[in-house]
């Protein structure tokens, strides 16, 4: 490996991180927002609604996401009425079509995520705080919230990560973010151990990262498992007397 060519490689590949990371940040703030919405209607909606929130979990948890990429942005373009509407400018571009895909996979993992983490807050705060006169508002501000926020984030950081992984695949679609470099980058010298491993080390770094902010969040949300100051205590002198006495 010469370390001019890998240098060479890494100044090239860092030009389509910034891509990499709008991509990235959109479609997890999207698909964080979304996925409220889907576990408040799994949860608290009319059966009607609730059937169509189960039904997108269901279909964009169980299909590949290159599936759904193609699909949005092969097969939307088929659709005359598609391609005559208000949304066409957006549709016929490979980043919004790389969003809605990763927001919509995103949403339909992390709608899961967020059920799990309501359903893991113990009744008998619920119970206890109503008893306290809290309103419903109230009792879900500071209670219900906080609470299923620490269970799920665990799983919830994992799902960062592995979207963070997922935008590569934006590359397929002529995305010019770090893989597509990369594969560009291939193409052109044949040199796929060197050029790989700077994508590898580029996305490692990212995730490595992602994991330590995630974890000092959790930490934050979590007083309780920090260590306690340490309590002053009786001098030496104070114990002497206590014993002289």
């Amino acid at each position: 490996m010469e370390a001019e060519f890998l240098k060479g490689t890494f100044e090239q590949l860092l030009t389509g991180l910034p891509l990499t990371l709008e991509l990235f940040v959109t479609s997890i703030v999207a698909g964080a927002l979304l996925a409220g919405v889907l576990t408040l209607c799994r949860q608290t909606a009319p059966w009607p609604l609730r059937w169509v929130a189960n039904a997108f979990v269901f279909v964009f948890r169980g299909t590949p996401l290159l599936v759904q990429l193609f699909l949005i942005y092969y097969g939307l373009s088929q659709f005359p009425a598609v391609r005559a509407s208000l949304l066409w400018p957006f549709l016929r571009d490979p980043f919004w079509c790389s969003v809605l895909a990763l927001t919509l996979n995103t949403a339909a993992y992390s709608s899961e995520i967020f059920r799990g983490g309501l359903q893991a807050v113990p009744s008998g705060q619920i119970e206890a705080a109503k008893a306290c006169g809290m309103s419903g508002l109230q009792v879900f501000r500071s209670v219900i919230f906080p609470v299923a926020l620490r269970q799920a984030l665990p799983a919830y950081s994992t799902e960062v990560i592995l979207m963070t992984k997922a935008t590569a695949l934006a590359s397929i679609v002529t995305l010019r973010e770090t893989m597509f470099i990369a594969q560009k980058l291939n193409a052109q010298t044949f040199r796929a151990i060197e050029i790989f491993l700077c994508a590898g080390l580029i996305y490692l770094v990212l995730n490595t990262a992602i994991a330590r902010l995630i974890a000092a969040f959790e930490h934050w949300l979590s007083p309780h498992l920090r260590d306690a100051p340490a309590q002053p205590g009786p001098s030496p002198t104070m114990k002497l007397g206590a014993i002289s006495k």
